[in-house]
C-alpha cells in the first residue's frame, strides 16, 4: 500500500471563496520544521528535530506563506499563461509541502497521545486551507485560461497533461460550484478530516489495548520465530516470563496458521478482527456511518449519482460498473475455489479426530497443515531461508539488475527513530535519491506496510531527487539474532518496495506529474510487478540462505513453493475481493440515508455468497484503507484491477529471453511505466510497453482459475 501525504490525499472545496493578501503571521524564527532542508544528498527532513508543539505554527506559517505566493500570481494584469499561472502554482507550498511530509511521518509512525492531539487539531485546517485553494476563484479562472488556450500555446506534451491534471483536479472539487455549494462543499470535507482522524486513532487504540498473552503451555505448534517474537513483545510490556500476541496483521497471522491450541486461536482472532467493533469509546460503527452520509451528500453536490461514481470517473475503470465487473469475473471461480479448500482441509480435521467444522478462525491453520501434506511444504521449513536483512539486499540487488542503482548506507542523515536506517540511491555517479526504511513495530505506528514520498521528484526548477520510505511492522526478536520472516512478508517487501522504485525512477519536470502521483488503479501496478522478482533463481540462490548455515535454499525446496504457488488462492482472492465489493457496494448504496455498516456488511456479503469460513480481509471498522481516508475510498478494487496489468505484463518478461532480467523488456518498463510518472495516460502507458491492451487470461492463469474463451 502506497501512503500518500495528506495535502495530496485531502479533499477540496471551500470556507474561503478567494485568497488575499495576509501578513504572516508570527512563528518563531526558529522553527527547526520550517526551513528549508539543506545538508547533502540533495537536502535532508529534520527528523531529529520535529517535536508535536512545532507543528501548530510551522503551518500556520507555510500556510499564509502560501496565500501570499497565489496571491501573487493571480494579481498579475497579463493574460494567463502556462510560465505564469501553472509553473509558478507548481513552484506554490514548497514550505507546507516540507512540514506536511514530517507531519505524515509523525502521523503514521510516531503516533503517541501528544501527536494524537496535534493530528487532530490539525486536519481540519488542513482540509479547510485545501478548499481554500481549490475555492480561489481568481486562480481558477486563470487555470481555466490556460486550459482553455493548451492546444494553441506551443505547449509540450508534458506541459498539456499538466494542465489538464490541474484543472482537471480543480473541477472535480468544486471550484465551479456556486458559493453556496462551496460553502457546503467546505464543511463537509472538515468534518471528514475529523472523521478520517477519529476512524484510524480509533483503530490504532484497539490496535495497542488489546493482546493474547500467553503462558508456557500456551505455546503448542508454535515455532521458534514467533516464540521469540512474542517473548520480545511481552518483555516490552514489562511481562518478562510471558508470550505476548499483538493485535497486529504480523503478530496474529503467523499466531493463526501455527498454535494447535483452537480456543486461544478463536480468542485471538476475535480479537484482531472485532478492532474498532467492540461498543466502547473507539467504536468506529457510528464514524462510518457519517463518512458515508457526508461522502454521497459531497458526490451529489459534484454532480455524481454516488460518491463510487466521483472516485471512479478519472481511474482507468471509468466507472464503478466496469471495477464491479472485473471483481465478479474472479469471485466466482475464486469461491468455487474455497468451498475445495475448505473440504480438503475439513478432511484434516476429520483424520485428527475433529468433531467441529472448519471455521474462520480454523482457515490458516488447516491450510498449512494441508499444504504441508499436499505439497510437502512446511513454512516453518522456509522461513529459516527468509532474514529479514538478507530480503532487504534481494530487493537492492534486484533494482540494480533491473534499473542500475547502487544502494549506500549512510548514517549522517536525521531519523525519527533509531530503529531507521537510511540509504543513498545512485546510478553510476549520479545520485538518485534516499531510501528510508523502517522495518519494525512499535507503539503510536500505524500497522501494516507501506511506502512514503517526503519528495517528490522534480526538474523544472533545478534537478531535485527524490526521498522515499519503506515502513514495515515486523516483530523484533532477541537482541543479535536475525528476524526471520514468512513468505508472504517477503512478498510485502518486494510489493512496498515497488511503490518505492516508482517514486526513485521518476524522470518528469513538473512534482504534480512525478512518480507514484497517477491513477490510483494504476498505481498498485508497478509494486505488484516487483513482487515477481523474490521467486526468481538468482535472488533466492543468494539472498534466501539460511540463518544458521549460510546455504542457499534448496532447489527442491525452490521447487515444491513454485508448484504450490497457486494453493490457497481461493483463500486470499475471497479474502481480498470480500472488502472490495464491500467498499463498492456501500459506496453506491450510500445516498444520504443511515448506513449500518455491521447490517450492511451482512447483507452485502450474504447477496453474494461470501462462505462463512472466511471474513473480509478488513471489516468495516478496521478497513482504513477507505475509512481513514480517501486513498482507497471506493477504490479498494485497485488491487485486482491492478493485478489485472501485473500479469499480463509479467508475461511479457516470462516470454522474453532473458525472463525476468531480460534487459530490453526491463529498459521498456523503466521507459513506459517507471519513469514517466502521470505525463500520459495510464491506460496509454501499459499499451507502448505491453503493445495492445490488457487482457484477464494472464491474471486467473496466475490465480489456478479457469481462464475465459479470448482471454
Amino acid at each position: 500500500m502506497k501512503r500518500r501525504s495528506f495535502l495530496a490525499a485531502a479533499s477540496a472545496a471551500a470556507l474561503t471563496p478567494m485568497i488575499t493578501k495576509a501578513a504572516t503571521p508570527a512563528a518563531p524564527p526558529s522553527n527547526p520544521l520550517l526551513a528549508p532542508w539543506t545538508g547533502p544528498h540533495g537536502g535532508l527532513p529534520p527528523l531529529d528535530k520535529v517535536r508535536p508543539e512545532l507543528f501548530a505554527s510551522a503551518f500556520e506559517a507555510a500556510m499564509a506563506q502560501q496565500r501570499q505566493e497565489i496571491f501573487a500570481l493571480t494579481a498579475k494584469r497579463m493574460a494567463p499563461t502556462f510560465e505564469g499561472i501553472m509553473a509558478a502554482f507548481q513552484d506554490s507550498g514548497r514550505t507546507l509541502n516540507r512540514v506536511s511530509a514530517l507531519f505524515g511521518v509523525f502521523t503514521s509512525t510516531m503516533n503517541d497521545a501528544q501527536m494524537q492531539k496535534v493530528e487532530a487539531e490539525t486536519t481540519p485546517k488542513l482540509a479547510a486551507f485545501g478548499d481554500e485553494i481549490i475555492q480561489n476563484e481568481q486562480l481558477f479562472s486563470r487555470i481555466k485560461a490556460v486550459y482553455d488556450a493548451r492546444e494553441t500555446s506551443n505547449l509540450t506534451p508534458e506541459q498539456k497533461r499538466l494542465t489538464w491534471v490541474v484543472y482537471n483536479s480543480f473541477a472535480r472539487q468544486g471550484a465551479a460550484l456556486d458559493a453556496t455549494k462551496k460553502a457546503r462543499l467546505g464543511q463537509i470535507n472538515q468534518a471528514l478530516a475529523s472523521l478520517y482522524t477519529k476512524f484510524s486513532q480509533n483503530e490504532l487504540a484497539d490496535e495497542e489495548g488489546y493482546t493474547l498473552e500467553l503462558a508456557e503451555g500456551d505455546l503448542a505448534g508454535l515455532p521458534d520465530s514467533v516464540k521469540a517474537g512474542a517473548a520480545a513483545a511481552a518483555e516490552e510490556k514489562g511481562l518478562k516470563g510471558k508470550w505476548l500476541i499483538t493485535n497486529t496483521r504480523s503478530s496474529m497471522e503467523p499466531f493463526l496458521v501455527y498454535s494447535d491450541r483452537r480456543d486461544l486461536r478463536e480468542k485471538g482472532w476475535r480479537m484482531w478482527v472485532s478492532r474498532g467493533d467492540n461498543n466502547d469509546i473507539h467504536d468506529n460503527k457510528a464514524v462510518i456511518t457519517d463518512i458515508l452520509k457526508l461522502r454521497a451528500e459531497k458526490a451529489q453536490l459534484l454532480g455524481f449519482e454516488t460518491y463510487a461514481h466521483w472516485i471512479t470517473d478519472d481511474q482507468m475503470a471509468k466507472t464503478p460498473d466496469a471495477a464491479m465487473d472485473l471483481m465478479m469475473q474472479v469471485w466466482k471461480p475464486a469461491v468455487a475455489r474455497v468451498h475445495e479448500e475448505v473440504a480438503d482441509m475439513q478432511k484434516v480435521a476429520d483424520a485428527e479426530g475433529a468433531t467441529f467444522k472448519i471455521a474462520p478462525w480454523d482457515y490458516r491453520h488447516y491450510a498449512e497443515k494441508v499444504r504441508k501434506a499436499r505439497y510437502d511444504l512446511d513454512q516453518n521449513v522456509v522461513k529459516p531461508y527468509l532474514q529479514l536483512e538478507k530480503l532487504r539486499e534481494a530487493i537492492h540487488w534486484a533494482a540494480g539488475q533491473l534499473y542500475g542503482f547502487t544502494f549506500t548506507q549512510i548514517t549522517d542523515v536525521p531519523v525519527c527513530h533509531p530503529d531507521v536506517r537510511v540509504w543513498e540511491v545512485t546510478k553510476g555517479a549520479q545520485r538518485v535519491g534516499l531510501w528510508y526504511f523502517d522495518p519494525y513495530a512499535r507503539a503510536g505506528k500505524q500497522s501494516g506496510a507501506w511506502m512514503s514520498e517526503y519528495r517528490t521528484q522534480e526538474k523544472f526548477k533545478g534537478v531535485i531527487t527524490p526521498i522515499v520510505s519503506n515502513n514495515c511492522n515486523f516483530v523484533k526478536g532477541k537482541p543479535g539474532e536475525p528476524v526471520l520472516i514468512s513468505w508472504d512478508d517477503a512478498t510485502t517487501m518486494f510489493h512496498e518496495f515497488g511503490h518505492a522504485l516508482h517514486g526513485l525512477n521518476s524522470d518528469v519536470t513538473y512534482p504534480t506529474l512525478a512518480g507514484t502521483n497517477v491513477a490510483r488503479d494504476f498505481v498498485e501496478f508497478p509494486s505488484q510487478l516487483n513482487e515477481h522478482w523474490l521467486p526468481t533463481k538468482p535472488v533466492l540462490s543468494q539472498f534466501a540462505v539460511h540463518y544458521q548455515t549460510g546455504k542457499p535454499i534448496p532447489d527442491e525446496l525452490v521447487a515444491k513453493i513454485e508448484k504450490a504457488k497457486t494453493f490457497n488462492q481461493g483463500f486470499s482472492t475471497v479474502e481480498y475481493l470480500a472488502s472490495a465489493i464491500y467498499d463498492m457496494k456501500i459506496h453506491l448504496a450510500a445516498k444520504g440515508q443511515a448506513i449500518d455498516p455491521a447490517e450492511f456488511e451482512k447483507t452485502a456479503l450474504t447477496e453474494i455468497g461470501l462462505p462463512s469460513e472466511i471474513v473480509m480481509r478488513h471489516r468495516p471498522t478496521q478497513f482504513g484503507h477507505i475509512f481513514s481516508g480517501d486513498g482507497y475510498s471506493a477504490g479498494y478494487y485497485n488491487y485486482i484491477w491492478a493485478d489485472t496489468l501485473t500479469a499480463d505484463a509479467a508475461e511479457a518478461f516470462e516470454e522474453a529471453p532473458g525472463g525476468f532480467y531480460d534487459k530490453g523488456v526491463a529498459k521498456r518498463l523503466h521507459d513506459d511505466i517507471m519513469s514517466v510518472g502521470n505525463t500520459i495516460d495510464a491506460g496509454e502507458a501499459f499499451r507502448r510497453f505491453r503493445g495492445r491492451d490488457v487482457k484477464i487470461g494472464a491474471l486467473m492463469r496466475n490465480r489456478g482459475f479457469p481462464v475465459p474463451p479470448g482471454a
